[in-house]
């Protein structure tokens, strides 16, 4: 089929490069004009996993091309995905200006019928608005569905869940417009939810929201176990053979990051309020993401005492392992906090330097896990990349000024720390 896909982020390129791969003609826009002569050169703009060969295999077997020209790609789809980016507002309700903009570019290039697909997290009642734009900004009378289309793709793994999905939603009141995307997705083993719009929409808020919660009700109760000398990991494993439960999502830590769960969280706070519905567990979990963080940066300062001029080496920048994104990570606020009092600070992450230097200031950017640690007076771990959980234990503590590791993320086991020489401070775990 002919497809287009209009946004070429995160969910835009790894959309466009797996239809493509599925055997569909696809065309992915984005008015980034350096972006796009990147892509049609195989160079991604992003790091993620298995993408940058999926892309060259495409573009050579001519299944898949990039234009900064949404009008193009317009004219040539059967199907157009909307994957532009949905912001969060001052706020936190969602910006769709991005949205909105594609929905009337797409009424005013239409020759034909379409079906548009809103793929990017959205308030319900999205797909209403789209229409509205679109009837309003139409230059002939020329049919059209509209159907939502959420995405469920993790940073890092965005192949694997692009191509094998736990379940494909789609929310539409159109039958034609259904076998359309029975059709596009038909070489997808997957279940298939078909539901009306508004239920599509608020299933990836709903989805985002619940797995949020989750990590901020480990976080707290990491916090209880600190304070009864209970273990975390151990309550977090006991809890998660319970089927009910499941163990996903227990990984107490300094609190989710990314552009999904933080921005979804609080756009999801504001859709319940504009329809009069108070969602307390919705700000508790909020909140408790926000202490996170800050319980963090007391736990640097508890163990060095006085952090002015002292020398810390940070391993890990991105929000989570196996992407350079940094979008509300952690590491940012934690790092910004320490400067604060005047903390000198050293990094590395394998993937998010270019990023990160963009965003933080007055940082070392170190070469290696060991020139950051060298003469550090503690050594904090803030995204659990693997390499990380494979460092020389012997030469690290060799080169740091003293021997701390304060780890944001569990990966090492307390008593192998302890017992190679080093202070060691972990999450929910004495």
């Amino acid at each position: 089929m002919k497809i287009s896909v209009i946004g070429c982020g995160y969910v835009g390129l790894a959309t466009a490069t797996v239809f493509a791969e599925l055997g569909n003609n696809v065309i992915g826009a984005d008015i980034d004009k350096e972006k796009i002569e990147k892509l049609n050169k195989g160079i991604m703009p992003i790091f993620e996993p298995g993408l940058k060969e999926l892309v060259e295999r495409n573009l050579k077997e001519k299944r898949l091309r990039f234009t900064h020209n949404n009008k193009e790609a317009i004219e040539h789809a059967e199907v157009i995905f909307i994957c532009v980016g949905t912001p969060p507002k001052a706020n936190g309700e969602t910006d769709l200006k991005y949205i909105e903009a594609v929905a009337k570019e797409t009424a005013q290039a239409m020759d034909s019928y379409k079906v548009i697909v809103h793929k990017s997290t959205v308030p319900v009642e999205t797909g209403e608005k789209v229409k509205k734009i679109i009837k309003e900004n139409i230059k002939q009378d020329i049919n059209f569905d509209v159907i939502s289309n959420p995405e469920f793709l993790r940073e890092g793994t965005a192949i694997k869940d692009t191509m094998e999905p736990d379940r494909i939603v789609i929310g539409a009141d159109s039958k034609k417009a259904i076998e359309i995307m029975k059709k596009i997705y038909s070489p997808v083993k997957a279940p298939l939810i078909i539901t009306d719009i508004r239920s599509a929409e608020l299933i990836k808020h709903a989805s985002n929201s619940f797995l949020a919660t989750k990590i901020s009700f480990i976080n707290a109760i990491a916090q209880i176990c600190e304070l009864s000398g209970a273990d975390v990991e151990k309550v977090a494993e006991g809890m998660g053979y319970d089927k009910r439960i499941g163990r996903a999502f227990l990984n107490a830590g300094i609190g989710y990051g990314g552009f999904c769960f933080p921005k979804d969280v609080q756009a999801f706070i504001k859709i319940a309020e504009q329809y009069g519905y108070d969602f307390q567990l919705l700000k508790a979990t909020h909140r408790i993401n926000q202490e996170q963080k800050q319980n963090f940066v007391k736990k640097v300062k508890n163990t060095l005492k006085d952090i002015k001029n002292k020398k810390i080496g940070v391993l890990g920048l991105s929000f989570k392992p196996n992407t350079d994104d940094m979008r509300f990570a952690p590491s940012v606020h934690i790092i910004q906090e320490l400067q604060k009092e005047n903390a000198k600070i050293k990094v590395y992450d394998p993937e998010a330097m270019e990023k990160a230097k963009q965003i933080l200031n007055d940082v070392e950017f170190c070469k290696d896990p060991y020139e950051a640690a060298k003469d550090a007076d503690a050594l904090l771990i803030l995204t659990e990349w693997s390499e990380f959980k494979e460092l020389d234990l012997k030469k690290i503590k060799s080169l740091l000024k003293n021997p701390i590791i304060i780890d944001g993320r569990n990966i090492y086991n307390p008593e192998d720390l302890r017992k190679e020489g080093f202070t060691y401070i972990s999450i929910g775990r004495n």
